[in-house]
């Protein structure tokens, strides 16, 4: 029986979505009988729904203020070794994803294209001109105007798990030089992944954004996997925990 791995970072009162993850992906995630799944879940909640469940492992994470909480995400994932060097496969989702369809076999890697990267919804269609890419080539994760084909998500990847594990060792490494240099990419661990698929390009199937669908938005494909929205549970701020400035309150009344 293969074993996925299932990567889930929850931190602050990012719980609130844990329950209705964990429930849908049982149900809807690879569940046919060849795959037992196991959720490392990095979280500094005491308590955690099904955490008596034994294929539910709990990390201890403490709450990252922004943008660390999602730069330093391949540095957080070294926490669950060796534990996830026993699993087949890896997958990373966003803590705030939903699982409204079957998904199969068909997000599974191959050994021709051990990683699989998600199109991000807001760019599937879009020209290359229009991909915000980092463009301060002073970055590891700087991408010139003649590079990329497709403008990836960073909520969801995943893939045969040495490959996995190689990639995200690559890009703990390059977050750090980045940081060395005083540098953090526009788009965080997002454009250090795209910088990742283009130099990797022949590693990479391929999938897209029905595995990672907008919560409210009218895109012409059915989802499988929905991304929800954060303003209905409290917003960014709330959820992090983070308080908010007086001016930037005024700013978000005002809609500046």
């Amino acid at each position: 029986m293969k074993k996925i791995g299932i990567l889930y970072i929850s931190t602050g009162r990012y719980t609130v979505f844990w329950k209705d993850f964990f429930s849908s992906a049982e149900q809807l995630f690879l569940a046919e009988d060849d795959y037992e799944k196991h959720y490392f879940v990095f979280t500094d909640a005491e308590n955690i729904e099904n955490e008596s469940i034994e294929r539910v492992h709990k990390i201890y994470q403490e709450p990252l203020s922004w943008p660390y909480i999602t730069l330093d995400r391949f540095t957080i994932f070294q926490k669950a070794r060796p534990a996830i060097d026993r699993m087949d496969y890896l997958y990373f989702f966003n803590g705030n994803m939903l699982f409204v369809d079957n998904v199969g076999k068909e997000i599974l890697p191959t050994l021709s294209h051990p990683l699989v990267f998600a199109k991000h919804p807001g760019f599937y269609n879009k020209d290359r001109s229009q991909f915000t890419y980092e463009i301060d080539l002073r970055s590891s994760a700087g991408v010139s105007d003649e590079e990329g084909q497709f403008y990836f998500m960073g909520g969801l990847n995943g893939g045969i798990a040495s490959a996995y594990l190689g990639m995200i060792e690559h890009l703990e490494a390059q977050v750090e030089l980045d940081k060395k240099n005083g540098l953090i990419a526009v788009w965080h661990d997002e454009s250090h992944l795209n910088r990742y698929a283009i130099d990797h390009a022949d590693l990479i199937k391929v999938i897209d954004p029905i595995y990672g669908y907008p919560e409210g938005w009218s895109l012409p494909f059915a989802p499988k996997i929905i991304i929800r929205d954060k303003t209905k549970h409290g917003g960014h701020d709330f959820l992090r925990n983070e308080k908010v400035s007086f001016l930037k309150r005024i700013r978000k009344f005002l809609r500046w």
